[in-house]
């Protein structure tokens, strides 16, 4: 198995390096090209920022390819400013893949100097969330899966092949259960 992580800006030796922590055989790939993208059974899409994000997929010729392999069933996951990407509804502004029945609002967490870790249950599991610049999700559609909250809002939803996280889970280097989630969400997939 061949995990990706869009390595166009953002976190990306910080997913690399869990996914390789979660299982030695499964394979890290950073993907820039079309053709890193062909070799992946998943994507990352890691945090960053969501509107250099989406130039710079624009420029290397990505949107198309990431969305019809996302369509098409290839699970996904968006950290942050991944969530942002592939939320159906951005306050403010349009959205970009819009694969995901939710409405954000980018930065609600407050800015930078605002960041800070919380704990709390993720699918049965209890673990450290780190935010950082995060978006709020603000409405979930049906057959979207509230997977974590924080103060009442929903920070992790998942709807098929489709996994989001309001916050870094690559930024908790001890724990690499949520990636080792994602994992599975690749390995089940029928």
């Amino acid at each position: 198995m061949n995990i990706g992580v869009l390595a166009l800006q953002g976190s990306v030796a910080e997913h690399l390096k869990m996914i390789t922590s979660v299982n030695k055989k499964i394979g890290a790939i950073p993907v820039r090209t079309i053709d890193d993208l062909a070799s992946v059974d998943g994507l990352i899409i890691p945090g960053g920022e969501s509107t250099t994000l989406r130039i710079l997929m624009d420029q290397f010729d990505l949107y198309t390819p990431i969305r019809e392999r996302v369509v098409a069933g290839m699970p996904v996951w968006g950290t942050c400013a991944g969530l942002i990407l592939l939320a159906n509804r951005i306050e403010g502004e349009r959205s970009y893949f819009g694969l995901l029945d939710i409405d954000v609002k980018r930065n609600a967490y407050g800015r930078q100097i605002d960041s800070f870790v919380a704990e709390g249950d993720f699918a049965g599991m209890y673990i450290g969330m780190v935010f950082i610049r995060a978006p709020r999700i603000t409405r979930v559609g049906d057959g979207v899966e509230v997977l974590a909250e924080y103060n009442g809002d929903p920070v992790a939803v998942r709807s098929g092949n489709v996994l989001a996280t309001a916050f870094h889970p690559e930024m908790m280097s001890r724990d690499n259960r949520v990636h080792k989630y994602f994992c599975n969400m690749i390995e089940n997939k029928a």
